[in-house]
Formats: structure tokens, sequence, C-alpha cells
């Protein structure tokens, strides 16, 4: 019911950045960004559900990548179901699928997708805590982290937290001992 209300073109885009995915040109799909112009739109859909829609799409290309099948046989398969999809969205799938979906099926990974999340990105920034209700002098410097991984499914999502000067320099020390082992590979 949800991918009925989606507009044609947002539901491209989300096709598209999930056959990007599946074929190892981007690192996943940024579904809040995506459900953020959706709803800007007009469009009453909230970030779950388009994170549902976008994993089961990323279930039917990779199956449909693993099985080898053409387009006629995707649309086909798609068609046959008891609740069948509205038309916009095969249309979509069907044009999505004739065009990318070749590379999609030859990747040599289509058959052992990835199971492991995917780093994207890291901010950090430093701060100092100089009060607070119960301590009028705190002065205590903080760093805060923000990852942004893909997990196996293709979406984005930024995990925070904060670390202590210590379990910072903690944290650089295992940094540097990575890359100097990644120095002798």
């Amino acid at each position: 019911d949800k991918i009925r209300i989606i507009p044609q073109d947002f539901f491209a885009e989300l096709c598209e950045q999930i056959i990007q995915h599946l074929n190892h040109k981007i690192p996943g799909v940024n579904t809040a960004e995506l459900c953020q112009r959706i709803q800007t739109s007009g469009v009453d859909i909230n970030i779950g559900d388009l994170a549902k829609i976008a994993n089961i799409l990323s279930f039917l290309f990779s199956t449909a990548a693993r099985n080898n099948l053409s387009t006629e046989e995707l649309v086909t398969i798609l068609g046959s179901g008891v609740n069948t999809l509205p038309k916009h969205a095969v249309h979509v799938i069907r044009h999505v699928w004739n065009e990318q979906g070749k590379a999609t099926a030859a990747s040599e990974e289509a058959g052992n997708m990835a199971t492991v999340g995917q780093f994207v990105d890291m901010k950090w920034k430093l701060g100092v805590a100089m009060s607070s209700d119960t301590c009028r002098s705190l002065k205590y410097p903080y760093v805060t982290v923000t990852l942004t991984v893909a997990d196996p499914s293709g979406q984005i999502t930024d995990k925070s937290f904060e670390m202590t000067i210590p379990q910072f320099k903690n944290f650089f020390r295992q940094f540097k001992e990575m890359a100097s082992v990644l120095e002798t590979v």
C-alpha cells in the first residue's frame, strides 16, 4: 500500500540507487534524505516504511540477479502475486531492470551479496562542557564521533558516540596500529 503513494519519479530514484548499490557503485541508499524529499512533496510516508520498501526492492533485485532473470521473467513473476504491485511500480522496475539489471546479474558477486555493513564516512568534533546545573565549572573536554555506515541492504545511517580524551587517545592508538598493519599487507 505504501508503494502506491510514492510518486513515480521518487520510486524510480529509489530503484536506481538500489541497483547502483548492488553494483557496488555507491555505498548505500540514503533513505532519510529521500524520505524527507518525498515528505516535502506532500506525501505522508515515514522513514520506517520507506526503509522497508527499500529492503524489499533490494531483495527483489538481488534475487533476480542471483537467478539471472530476464526483464520479462521478472515482470511476469511480479504480476503473478496475490498482492500485485501498482502499474507505475512495475513499469519503473521493468525499466530499471532492463537498463541496469544485466550489470547486476553479471556482477561476480551477484550470488554473494554483502552480508556486513560498509563504512561510508566519519566526522568528529572536539567540545568542552563548561558547566551544568549541578557543577559550576566543569571544563571537561570530549570528542564526538559520527560514523556513517551502510547496512547490508544499503540503508545509510549515522551512529554517534562521545569519548573522553583518554578514550580518544586509545581509539587513535588503535587506528595507528591498524594503519601500520595495513601498510605491511
